[in-house]
């Protein structure tokens, strides 16, 4: 029976974690009733939907840069997920959420209460930087600084922790959907053809790449032609893509700055000694950690399991909750938000 239980809520997928494993991992998609809004596929079945769906349907993604955008398709999909996981075997256990840094208490009640609404009780939520954090066994109470960056779909999260809390941290809007959207507007360009996120998706997968590779490499995409209407296939190289996501790339490790930039040098002497923790589905594109270690002069951490390393330390969170009982930081409860 499932008594411990972390989930993370993302922009590209929803993650729950439970008695040490992954139970779950599905796309955050739902496709709806274009009238009604009511439900009709979840996860992998709507995904494939994305760009083929009738008038009569609507592919939503409740779920935007990190934050709840639908919140009744978000409280459909997650009760949804949970049933899948767990069927009727979870009685009130700890659920431990994950949300972006920086976020208000409203968007932490939101959060909150579209888990708790999907079946879940004890809800408590955290940011993924400390969630990633707990998950990488850093000691909290020495006053010493760690930077974490994750790159997820819909968010890079950046912070400093010291002291059982956030010292610094952004949450910018500049993710791995980024990447998506450059290897579209580009191939539109260049090549006058339209692809959609599925194929977009797949080039960045197969062969993106934030650094030039020693070898270049190619794969053949298939899209619209915007003059004809036709369909055509075409070759694109890793060295293209390069160019595409280029500015994206260059835009994420100038958040890192931006971030450093507002940190105490003690805490920045902290962070030059050990390094930098990366993690995240966008931290494996090829050579975003080469990328960031030159443009910061860093040593790069890139985490073993970087997709599923929020939602572990989320589930360690819970079962240490004491860590983060250090100068203002603790866990926020759903009833303790309520009286917020």
């Amino acid at each position: 029976m499932a008594m411990e239980i972390g989930i993370d809520l993302g922009s590209s997928k929803t993650v729950i974690f439970s008695s040490s494993k992954v139970v779950l991992e599905l796309p955050s998609v739902v496709t709806a009733d274009s009238e009604t809004y009511k439900p009709v596929y979840f996860g992998d079945k709507a995904k494939q939907t994305l760009g083929r769906t009738p008038e009569s349907l609507e592919c939503v993604f409740p779920i935007e840069h990190g934050i709840i955008a639908e919140y009744d398709l978000a409280e459909a999909m997650l009760k949804e997920y949970m049933t899948m996981a767990f069927g009727n075997k979870i009685v009130r256990p700890k659920i431990m959420a994950t949300l972006p840094v920086g976020l208000t208490e409203l968007q932490h009640h939101s959060m909150s209460n579209v888990v708790e609404a999907a079946g879940g009780r004890n809800v408590s939520v955290i940011e993924s930087p400390l969630a990633v954090a707990f998950g990488l066994g850093l000691d909290f109470s020495k006053p010493h600084g760690y930077l974490v960056v994750d790159i997820g779909a819909g968010t890079t999260d950046i912070a400093v922790i010291s002291m059982g809390g956030i010292a610094v941290c952004e949450s910018f809007k500049t993710a791995s959907f980024d990447f998506d959207n450059q290897i579209m507007r580009y191939i539109r360009k260049e090549y006058n053809i339209e692809i959609g996120q599925l194929m977009a998706e797949s080039i960045k997968k197969q062969i993106g790449t934030v650094v030039q590779r020693p070898v270049e490499i190619a794969m053949v995409a298939k899209g619209r032609n915007v003059f004809t209407g036709l369909p055509e296939s075409f070759e694109i190289t890793s060295d293209e893509i390069y160019d595409a996501i280029k500015e994206t790339a260059d835009t994420i490790c100038d958040s890192i700055r931006t971030v450093l930039s507002k940190t105490d040098p003690d805490l920045v002497a902290d962070i030059k000694n050990d390094g930098i923790y990366l993690t995240g589905g966008g931290a494996l594109i090829n050579g975003m950690d080469q990328l960031i270690g030159e443009y910061t002069g860093t040593t790069i951490h890139l985490l073993d399991d970087p997709t599923h390393s929020v939602v572990r330390g989320a589930a360690v969170a819970l079962r240490k909750p004491e860590l983060l009982k250090h100068i203002n930081y603790q866990l926020r409860s759903i009833k303790e938000l309520s009286i917020e």
